[in-house]
């Protein structure tokens, strides 16, 4: 059974969080089911390959939008402590049970991205953001406000690992390109939406949001965070490995992207 708390009303939801994805986050459901129904996603697999590669095994890490921490247990496991961030009190209970059953280094903060004021000054070593979890904060100044809040919380010598989806990348869809038409009449000539908003079924969530991205869009928001953008890695329409062909109109054909920045 999908077990879920009364839905607030729009206007008390938390800043940059949408009905939808306040229905996915507060879904125990969805938090017991994660990990078997992710099991065999092999992009959970490359990104976590580099992560490992770019994140040093010493230090601080924080997971934002942690999920169920599978992506910041390995790191723990190899030597890092963690902090496992997340809006859902769901998820982070699964990641409180795996730490203590595996007595695994990681504290958890409940937190909303938009909002990590808790969070010290400089008090992170390193920082991942993946599975599009920027994507689900509603609003470009939002969005902007986490990449600021991650800029100041890691230390001057850390660096940031970050994945999201190609909104461009519709255009290899069936349909995709009458799809991408129509949104950019509904956001860019009657401007209904920003750019790159997708609202649709996930999970048995009827209306779960997602901002899909150009790389021109989430470089420039990364930059003017004070991020220094130092590898961005294109990945295949699958999203299971690194896009082949780099050269070939990229912008298009990536399904999405890694970025490695530093701070």
């Amino acid at each position: 059974m999908n077990s879920q708390k009364p839905n607030q009303p729009h206007w008390q939801l938390p800043i940059g969080v949408t009905r939808g994805t306040m229905d996915y986050v507060e879904s125990t459901a969805i938090a017991d089911d994660y990990d078997e129904y992710f099991a065999f996603s092999e992009l959970f697999q490359f990104d976590e390959d580099i992560v490992h590669r770019y994140i040093p095994a010493q230090g601080l890490v924080a997971d934002f939008g942690c999920g169920t921490g599978r992506a910041l247990i390995p790191l723990v496991q190899r030597g890092n402590s963690g902090l496992a961030v997340d809006l859902s009190e769901e998820m982070l209970r699964v990641v409180e049970e795996k730490a203590e059953l595996d007595q695994l280094d990681i504290q958890c903060q409940l937190a909303n991205l938009v909002d990590l004021s808790e969070l010290a000054t400089n008090g992170i070593d390193h920082a991942i953001c993946l599975f599009s979890t920027l994507g689900m904060i509603h609003g470009a100044e939002n969005r902007q406000m986490f990449l600021q809040h991650v800029k100041r919380v890691i230390k001057p010598t850390g660096r940031f690992v970050l994945h999201i989806h190609n909104f461009w990348s519709n255009l290899t869809d069936p349909n995709g390109t009458s799809w991408v038409i129509g949104h950019l009449w509904r956001s860019k000539v009657l401007g209904k939406m920003e750019r790159g908003d997708k609202y649709y079924p996930y999970r048995g969530i009827p209306n779960f949001f997602l901002h899909l991205f150009s790389r021109k869009e989430i470089v420039t928001a990364l930059k003017q965070a004070g991020l220094n953008v130092v590898k961005v890695i294109p990945l295949s329409t699958s999203r299971q490995c690194e896009l082949s062909y780099k050269w070939w109109f990229p912008g298009i054909r990536a399904g999405g992207w890694i970025i490695i920045c530093e701070a």
